[in-house]
């Protein structure tokens, strides 16, 4: 997997990793933005982070203009959207007591999602903590997402999931290709993983790369899958991609109940520096 050289300078990575272990004992109070959310941008390096543990109450997640929420894609029936729902294409994430989860679906594959908004660079890597106040069981399908050069535009999501099942009797995980139109998307990782997430699990999510792009899954720090995009045409639609750009997020689905605040995430980290910080895939000998 192709990536970006670390900076070889102590103090950059000290800070670098410490944002991306949720901050746990880390703080540059120049950076603080409110309650437990923190981002930054290395002015030597230029890598841009952003990390929280959700202290806000918000409905949609907002963080003081960070997010953009999947309804900013608009609403429209001949997209797909349903007059019951108002026309909307994809729902919206909340937040509430720590916890990240999503508002509704008002779609059959309108997931909520929201991506963080800025100009982020094209390798990125995400980490999120799961948090389940209530294990879901029996009926499928109920999942965590991370989300990675990801855009939203008019009647449109483009970009890459990488996301598992909180359902101990339901298990999976997949790496999946948005193509832009609402329901359409592939599910294109090589292998196959039979995984599930419980609380306090870690998941981590990595792409690198043009042509093809690389995008990685991990689960408390051991490698489940790995995709590669070559903007084939897969999951009985066309060609679309390799995408290229975009910005890191998260997103959730429930087909069955809409039970959202059973489960989500309670913290959040990225960065479009070295994803190999993150899994440690990439060695290096500053530490």
């Amino acid at each position: 997997m192709a990536t970006k050289a670390l900076p070889l300078f102590s103090s950059q990575v000290t800070f670098f990793i410490c944002l991306l272990s949720l901050l746990n004992g880390c703080r540059n109070d120049r950076d603080h933005v409110e309650g437990s959310s923190q981002a930054a941008v290395t002015a030597a390096s230029g890598v841009r982070t952003y990390s929280t543990a959700f202290p806000q109450t918000e409905n949609p997640i907002g963080e003081k203009g960070t997010w953009l929420g999947g309804s900013a894609a608009g609403a429209s029936i001949s997209a797909g959207g349903h007059l019951s729902k108002e026309g909307r294409l994809w729902g919206d994430v909340q937040t509430a007591s720590g916890l990240a989860f999503g508002v509704d679906e008002p779609t059959q594959f309108g997931d909520p999602t929201a991506i963080l908004t800025g100009a982020w660079g094209p390798d990125q890597a995400v980490v999120a903590t799961v948090k389940i106040v209530k294990t879901p069981t029996v009926n499928c399908c109920k999942e965590v997402e991370l989300r990675l050069r990801t855009t939203i535009s008019n009647y449109s999501i483009t970009g890459y999931e990488a996301y598992c099942s909180v359902m101990p009797d339901q298990p999976y995980c997949h790496i999946a290709r948005w193509n832009g139109p609402n329901g359409s998307y592939w599910n294109f990782e090589t292998g196959s993983s039979a995984a599930y997430l419980v609380n306090g699990d870690r998941i981590t999510a990595t792409v690198t790369g043009r042509n093809p792009t690389q995008i990685s899954l991990w689960k408390n720090g051991v490698l489940l899958l790995k995709a590669q995009d070559t903007g084939a045409p897969g999951g009985g639609f066309g060609a679309y991609g390799p995408f290229t750009s975009g910005n890191p997020g998260i997103g959730f689905y429930d087909s069955y109940d809409g039970n959202w605040s059973d489960f989500g995430f309670s913290s959040f980290s990225a960065t479009d520096g070295n994803p190999g910080a993150v899994t440690g895939s990439v060695p290096h000998t500053d530490r």
